[in-house]
Order: structure tokens, then sequence, then C-alpha cells
């Protein structure tokens, strides 16, 4: 019994291929002329398909008086004939599971029918004694032709007269297992004229060999260190693993932070730091000493050097001059094109914040496009349970950090999947809502009373003495105060939000990411009015921009000193109180760090005019922050005890960044520039009115160099001062956003009616199944009854005779 079972096993998963099954692949029959041989295998091969097909036919009648296996449909059948049964086994989701010299066999045909449609001549152009032998085309029914290492060998000949791309897609579609792959790669590698005269390889063919593979040794070295290059590639798995697709979100964030400010700072030192060093200007005094305050101030010693605004000149720096007694600037000789401080500080400054611009308006779309393009998460558990493993992993640590990973992304997944089949009274809507809107006016409460503090302090330091009067110590004193409150207030917020109770940690976070950027936005707000609109009336015989450059330097210094304290004895004595309450570690407040990146990199912003090197303090302080929050992370939290997929935080976190962050202090240095007279002592504008009315000058200075460069003073007519331009490009840039997230709203459209017509053609299939069942059980009923009529009447004929 076992052995018959085996044997119509093995019939049901060796179906012949027909030219139907094959598609557009070209058919035998095709040819004009066939090969006698050919024809003849042909021939063998279907009567024999036709004895093993009765064969069967006659042990499954034998065996259980009836030629039908259960399936069910939807309309209720049961059985199916042999002949339906043969039908499903040729369905290529049957065909899973052959062996491995069956697959071989099948692909070794595969590649013949590829080389002989790709390359060969047609048979008909033959004579019938150079035509090739055709018997072993078809290896997968007739298993006693050819051993399987035969097989093998004629697998790999055939295989080395593919090209090299036809080859490796063959191998990857290969349903073998990585060694058998890895073998037969290895094994094809061997080029066609490898061999010498003797049957020995020539030395021009070693050496050819050699180059080549040590060539595709070095681009598979060099693709496994781009892994490596990748920072913090091993450490986000390891985040990802423990604690979620949440925490990790905010140190992808940090990264991609990271990269906009390398971005930002490379046009910074390449066209006005690098220039301005090169070049230096004659120092106005004695310079200080450096006293190691200099680090929480700004001030002192460095005041005279690169990094603030009022060290760059106002001169051309690529050609001696001397300097004009009444103050402005050197005048160039006829026909040339200085190097011009001014307009390249303007200029640079600005490219790189469209720069800039750009990199974010497009970072939020593909984030937009990747966190909405899947329409439903119907199949993400399947797909999570039996597609997430990469078999490639072989080391013990990948595989744990991978099993990790799974993990977590399956918990998620089944908690987001219990949240949206929660039920929900109407009770317990409007309780929730009467809580939530007690909650925000006591945040609201907060924030205004932190706002309306912030701008009372800074009032009295402005009337209180001058800037010049004030000591180094003193003039830490606002950057203190602000960075207590931003360090208090968040936690206000989460002892507020802890009367919410609410049953989804998404809207959770959110709501803390909404109370927070507000604090913040506001915050920013009433520093960005002391610095632009009463700093400069109060400083107008000194160096302002040095000043706004100075205090932003102090803002972003304490405020990582703050998040450091913070952070290793803030969590640290938080996880021991939770401890010893019993109630484990605490959770990683993503809210309230993501909110500090984000209020770090508008100090950035803010601070580039008036001081360069301030993405590089950034990229400085990203990187330290990035390890010490990882090991508080690893030492003093957990995770979270309410998994949540944060499918849609990426988006999220660069959406803030770009509008509210970034959109700010655009109009915050735009307003500088447009608006506010420069210093008359300091700085690269000294001499001018406002800093936009360099372009201008430049622009008088092009048009006296001569008719070669009078397109430069078109452009800047009609594309910079002219305000259609830009209105313009703002216009492309939000039509753009909105054509993507139409886009992505149709491919969701897309790929439900997909899912939809995918449920369909299954239902089809049953149908068209059960309706062939159906027939062949009528016919089969016919049968029976025209046997059982002929069975009777001879005994009806016979009766008849004896009586």
């Amino acid at each position: 019994m076992a052995a018959d079972m085996a044997r119509s096993l093995a019939f049901l998963l060796n179906v012949p291929e027909t030219p139907e099954d094959q598609g557009p692949e070209p058919s035998p029959y095709d040819e004009s002329e066939m090969h006698d041989s050919f024809h003849q295998l042909i021939q063998e091969q279907s009567l024999w398909a036709a004895e093993e097909g009765l064969e069967l036919q006659q042990r499954g009648s034998g065996a259980s008086g009836s030629d039908h296996q259960a399936l069910l449909g939807p309309e209720g059948t049961l059985a199916h004939s042999t002949a339906t049964l043969r039908i499903l086994a040729s369905m290529p989701s049957r065909t899973i599971g052959r062996s491995r010299g069956a697959v071989i066999s099948q692909y070794y045909n595969r590649t013949v029918r590829l080389r002989r449609r790709t390359s060969r001549p047609q048979l008909g152009h033959l004579g019938r004694s150079a035509r090739p032998s055709l018997r072993l085309y078809d290896l997968e029914l007739d298993s006693t032709a050819l051993e399987e290492e035969e097989k093998r060998v004629l697998l790999v000949k055939e295989l080395q007269g593919l090209t090299v791309a036809q080859r490796d897609h063959m191998l990857r579609a290969m349903p073998l297992s990585l060694a058998e792959k890895r073998c037969l790669r290895e094994e094809t590698r061997t080029p066609r004229g490898w061999q010498g005269r003797r049957g020995l390889p020539s030395c021009c063919n070693r050496f050819r060999y050699a180059c080549v593979l040590a060539l595709h040794d070095l681009g598979l070295g060099l693709l496994s260190l781009l892994h490596v290059l990748t920072p913090w590639h091993y450490a986000l798995k390891r985040i990802g693993g423990q604690f979620g697709s949440s925490v990790l979100s905010y140190f992808l964030f940090l990264k991609t932070l990271l990269a906009f400010n390398a971005l930002l700072l490379l046009p910074l030192l390449a066209f006005i730091v690098g220039v301005q060093a090169a070049f230096p200007p004659a120092p106005l005094g004695s310079v200080p000493a450096f006293t190691g305050l200099e680090l929480l101030t700004g001030a002192g010693r460095f005041t005279d050097t690169v990094m603030y605004y009022g060290y760059y000149s106002n001169a051309t720096l690529n050609q001696l001059c001397a300097a004009p007694l009444d103050g402005g600037q050197c005048t160039p000789e006829a026909g040339s094109l200085p190097y011009n401080m001014p307009l390249a500080y303007l200029f640079t400054v600005g490219v790189a914040f469209f720069v800039t611009c750009i990199t974010l308006v497009y970072s939020m779309s593909h984030s937009f496009g990747e966190s909405y393009r899947v329409g439903s998460t119907s199949g993400a558990h399947a797909i999570t349970v039996f597609c997430s493993w990469d078999h490639k992993v072989t080391q013990k640590w990948a595989s744990r950090l991978q099993h990790d990973n799974i993990r977590t992304r399956l918990k998620e997944l089944l908690a987001e999947w219990r949240l949206r089949q929660a039920p929900s009274s109407v009770c317990g809507r409007m309780r929730q809502a009467a809580v939530l809107g007690l909650v925000w006016l006591l945040c609201l409460v907060v924030t205004l009373g932190c706002t309306w503090a912030i701008y009372a302090f800074s009032e009295f330091r402005v009337k209180q003495s001058p800037v010049s009067t004030e000591t180094e110590w003193a003039l830490l004193v606002l950057p203190v105060v602000v960075c207590l409150l931003n360090l208090v207030a968040p936690y206000l917020y989460r002892g507020l939000a802890a009367l919410e109770r609410h049953d989804s940690p998404v809207l959770e976070v959110y709501l803390a990411i909404c109370r927070n950027l507000i604090f913040k936005m506001v915050i920013l707000g009433i520093l960005c009015y002391h610095w632009l609109g009463r700093r400069v009336g109060a400083m107008k015989d000194q160096c302002w921009e040095n000043f706004v450059g100075q205090e932003l330097y102090r803002f972003m210094v304490l405020d990582f000193i703050f998040t450091l304290l913070d952070t290793l004895f803030g969590e640290l004595v938080w996880r021991l109180i939770s401890e010893k309450l019993r109630r484990g570690k605490p959770e990683f407040d993503i809210a309230r760090n993501v909110l500090e990146l984000i209020y770090g990199q508008t100090l950035t912003w803010l601070g580039v005019l008036f001081s360069p090197l301030l993405p590089a303090m950034q990229i400085i302080k990203l990187v330290l922050l990035f390890y010490v929050k990882k090991m508080s992370l690893m030492a003093n939290c957990q995770a979270p005890r309410r998994p949540w997929l944060a499918s849609h935080m990426s988006t999220i976190f660069i959406s803030l960044l770009c509008f509210p962050s970034f959109l700010g202090a655009a109009i915050f240095l735009c307003y500088a520039i447009w608006q506010v007279k420069p210093s008359s002592l300091c700085g690269p504008f000294r001499t001018l009115d406002t800093m936009y009315e360099a372009g201008k000058v430049w622009v008088r200075r092009l048009e006296k160099a001569g008719p070669r460069v009078s397109w430069l003073p078109w452009i800047h007519r009609n594309l910079v001062e002219n305000t259609f331009p830009i209105y313009l490009v703002s216009a492309l840039l939000l039509a753009m956003i909105y054509l993507n997230i139409q886009v992505v709203k149709g491919q969701r459209k897309v790929i439900c009616l997909l899912k939809e017509q995918i449920s369909n053609e299954g239902e089809d299939k049953i149908f068209l199944i059960n309706k062939l069942h159906s027939v062949y059980e009528r016919k089969e009923k016919s049968r029976i009854g025209r046997t059982q009529e002929d069975a009777t009447s001879p005994a009806l004929l016979t009766d008849d005779r004896d009586t």
C-alpha cells in the first residue's frame, strides 16, 4: 500500500510539461522539420503517460472502490476524480517539494530551451546528420534514462552556454539549497576556452581566469564592507530587536539629522570657512588668552575666529589691496571677477538652505510613500512568520538578533490587531474626551506660564545692563533658565498624561509630541524676538551678530549638558524608584527625546548665518548623544509593555522637522537678511543697509566687467530679485508633495483592488474545478449505467430462452 502511494505521488508530481504550460516558449512541434528520434521519443513518452494514468486509475478503483478524493469547495463538493487530481497536480502551486534530481532535470530543460531560442539555428536549416540528438530534452519523466549525476553534468554544460545574467537568474530561481546553488555556480564559472590543446589550461587562460576570480572576490569584499561602513548598523539592529520599532524610530531619526548636518556643513566649509581661513584678516587687537570658560560661553578666545560672523571680512580675498580710508570695500581691477566674500557668504548660506529644503521635502515624500504604501496589514502576520527569516545567516549572534527582530515584530502586529478589535462604549468615549480636554487645558497653562517667565526674564536682562559690562558667567543665566524649563516641562506633561489612560500607545505618543512641540516652538519664538527685536536695538555700537551667534552656541552647549545629566542621572534615578516600587524599569520616552532633537536642530539652523561652524558642533553632539542614549537605554529602560507598530513614526518626525522647525528657521533668517541692518563694525556686510544689498553691489560690478558675464546680472534680476521664481519653486514643492500623496492613495486603492481580484480568481478556480468534477461524475454515472444495461441484457435473453 505504501509503495502504491509513493508511486502515485511520484506520478502526480512529475506531470509532463506541455507547450501551453510554458507560455511563449517555442514548442518542438513549431519546427518545420522534426528529427525522427525526437518525434519517436514524444510518442513513447505519451504512451507511457497514458499507461501510467490507466494503471493509477485502476489502483484507485481497486483500493477504495471509488476514484474520488475529498476537497472542500464553495458548493460543498467532497471528492474529485483521478483526472481532476492530475490536472491539479500540474498546477504551479502543487509542484513544490520535488526531489533534487527532478529540479535539476526541469531546469536543464529550461536552459536547453533558452539556449535553443536565443543562440541555436532552426533545425530546418541544418542537415539531418548535423542535427543534435534531442532524446534528453525531457528527463523529468524518464527517471531511468540517466542518473542524477549525469543530469547534473548536463545542467552544468547548458548553464555554461548561457550568458552571465541568464545563468544567475536561472540559479536564483532553482528551488535548491544554498550549498547546491553555490556548487553549481562554482562549476559553471569555468569558461569555454579553458582547455588547451592537450586538455590542460593554457597560461593565458589561467591568468585571465585568475584575474576574473580576483576581481569577483574583490567586488564581493567591497559589497560586504558597505554594511560595515554604514553608521551604527549592528547597534540599530540590536535596538530594534530588543525594544521594537517605536524606540528604533528615535535612533533612525538621529541618524537622519546627522546626514542633514553633514550636508549643510560641506558647502559652508568649502566656500566660507576654508576660504577665510586661507586669507585671514589682520587682527584688530590683542588676542585674549584661553581660560576654558569659552567652551561654555563661546566668547573670549573664540570671538575673533572663523566660528562667528564678525571674523569674516568684506574684502576681495584673491587679490591684494589696501583698506579704504572710509571703511568701504576693496575695488577690484576692471574686467576681473574676484572672490567676493560678502556675496559668497550670502549665496553659500542661501544655497545650503535651499539644498536642505529639497532634501527635506524628498525625505518626507519618500518616507510618506514607504509608510503608506501597503493598503492593509491583513497578511502581515503570515508574511512575518513565513518570509522574514534570512537563510543566509550563519553566525550565532546574527541568528539570535534576527530571532529577536521577528519576535518583536510579531508582538507589535498582534498588539495592533487587538487594539482594532477592542470594543469601546459611548460613555467611555465621553469620559475620555472630558479627561483629555482637562489635561490639555492644564498643559496649555503650563506652557503659557513658562513662556511668560522666559519673556519677563529676557526683558529684565536687556534692561539691567549692556552686554559689554556683563561677565562671562552672567551670559549663561538666560540659557540655564530656558534649559531648566525645557527639562521640567516634559515631565509635567508626562505626569498629566498619566490621567488620560489611553488604550492606544500610538495616540499617547502623538499627544505628547504635540504638547512638547508647542512648548518648544513658543520658547524659540520668544528667543527670536529677544535676539532680533530687542538686542539689535540695544547693541547699536556693537557687533550684535557675534552676540546672537554666541547665544545660540551657549543654548546648544547647555542643552547638550542638561540632556546628558538627565540621561545619566535622571533616568537612573527614575529606574531605581520604579524598581523599588516593583514596577520594573521605565520605558523610553520617545516624545521627549525626539523633541529634544528637533529643538537642537532648530537652534543649529537659526545660527548658521551668525556661526557657520554650528553644524559641526551639532554633528559632534549627535554622535555623542547616540552612544549615551544607547547606553542608558540598555541599562535603564525596558521594552514597551504594550508593543505597538511605529509604521508612520519616521514620516511624522520628518514632517515636524520640515514644517515647524525648518520653516521657522528659514523665516527667521530671511527677516535678518532682508530687514535688519547689519553691524557697521564687523562682518562682511558692515557697509550695507541690509545683507541682501550685497547681491545688488555684485550685479553692478558685473555690469562694469564686460559683456562676457552679462548673463549673470540677468539671472540675478530675474531669478533672485524677482519674487515670482520663489513663489513658483514653493508652489512646485507643494505640488510635488500633494501629487506624491495622491499617488500613494492611488497605489493603496490599486492594491486593494488587486487583492480582491486575487480572491475572486481563487474562487473562480474552485468553481471551475467543481463544475469539471460534476461533468465527470455525470459521464461516470452514464458509463456505469450503460455497463449495467449491457450486463443485464444478456441475462434477460438467457431467461427468455429458458422460458
